[in-house]
C-alpha cells in the first residue's frame, strides 16, 4: 500500500508517472527518448539546423533585450546558446538529453563559444538559480505535461531577474499550427502528450500573466537561406518581468 504523497513535489512525480514511457515523461524516460532523437544528426529536423530562431535575433537588433546573463532551457544542439553568447551574453544552456548537450558541446567548441551547458532537469538542478537577464525556451515549454507549468512557473520565480525577460517559442494552435489541441485533462486519459500541446495566445497570456508581455506574433517563415530559422506554426513571445515583482 503505497500513502506517500506530503507534499507538492510528490504530487508532481505522481502526475509524471501517469504518461506512458517516452518524450512525454518528464523523467529519465524522456532523456532515453530524446537521446534516440538526436542521435542521428543528419535528419531533416527544422531545429537542426545550426540557425537562431528569427525571433531572438529581433529582439536583440531592435533593442528589447540587452546582453546579459542567459539560461537556455531545452537548448538542444545548441544554436540559440550559440547565438546568444555570440552577441555577448553570459550563457548558461540545460537540456535533458546528453546527445543534445554533447552535439552542443561541439558546435561551441567549434565556434570557440565559452558557454555552461547542463544535462539535466532544469526544475531540479543545482546552479541555475540566476537571477538571469532573459531566460529563452524554443521548443521545451509545448512538451511539457500540462502539472509542469507548476514547476515552469516556480522556474521563472526563483530565477528571472526582476525586470528580466522571459523569450519563448512553442507550438501555435489554429489554421497552420502544430501540437495536440486537447483540453488539459484529456491527454490524461490518453497517457501522452500527443506530439506537443498547442496554446492560443490568450492561454499563453493568462499563464504568464504574471509577466508583462512585449510582444506575441507567429514566428515568420524564414526560407532556406536565410541566416535564421523561422517556422510559421509557431508563436513567439517575449514578456518582461517587473522590476517590483521579486
Amino acid at each position: 500500500m503505497d500513502r506517500d504523497i506530503r507534499t507538492v513535489d510528490d504530487v508532481l512525480r505522481l502526475l509524471d508517472g501517469l504518461f506512458a514511457p517516452g518524450a512525454d515523461r518528464w523523467t529519465a524516460d524522456a532523456a532515453d527518448w530524446w537521446d534516440g532523437f538526436y542521435a542521428d544528426r543528419s535528419k531533416p529536423v527544422p531545429f537542426f539546423v545550426a540557425r537562431p530562431d528569427e525571433s531572438l535575433a529581433s529582439y536583440v537588433e531592435r533593442g528589447l533585450i540587452a546582453p546579459g546573463r542567459a539560461l537556455d532551457l531545452g537548448c538542444g544542439p545548441g544554436r540559440n546558446a550559440l547565438h546568444l553568447a555570440s552577441l555577448g551574453f553570459e550563457v548558461d544552456a540545460v537540456d535533458l538529453s546528453p546527445a543534445a548537450i554533447t552535439w552542443a558541446e561541439d558546435r561551441a567548441r567549434e565556434a570557440g563559444a565559452d558557454i555552461r551547458f547542463h544535462c539535466a532537469d532544469a526544475f531540479t538542478a543545482t546552479g541555475l538559480n540566476g537571477p538571469y537577464d532573459l531566460i529563452h525556451d524554443s521548443g521545451c515549454f509545448h512538451h511539457l505535461p500540462p502539472h509542469r507549468r507548476v514547476s515552469y512557473l516556480a522556474l521563472l520565480d526563483r530565477a528571472l531577474a526582476p525586470g528580466g525577460h522571459l523569450a519563448l517559442t512553442c507550438f501555435a494552435a489554429g489554421e497552420t499550427g502544430m501540437g495536440s489541441e486537447l483540453p488539459d485533462a484529456d491527454f490524461y486519459r490518453e497517457s501522452g502528450l500527443q506530439g506537443g500541446l498547442a496554446y492560443t495566445p490568450q492561454s499563453l497570456r493568462w499563464i504568464f500573466s504574471d509577466l508583462t508581455e512585449i510582444e506575441l506574433r507567429r514566428m515568420h517563415d524564414e526560407p532556406p537561406e536565410s541566416p535564421y530559422f523561422g517556422e510559421p506554426f509557431l508563436w513567439t513571445a517575449l514578456f518582461r518581468r517587473d522590476t517590483g515583482t521579486r
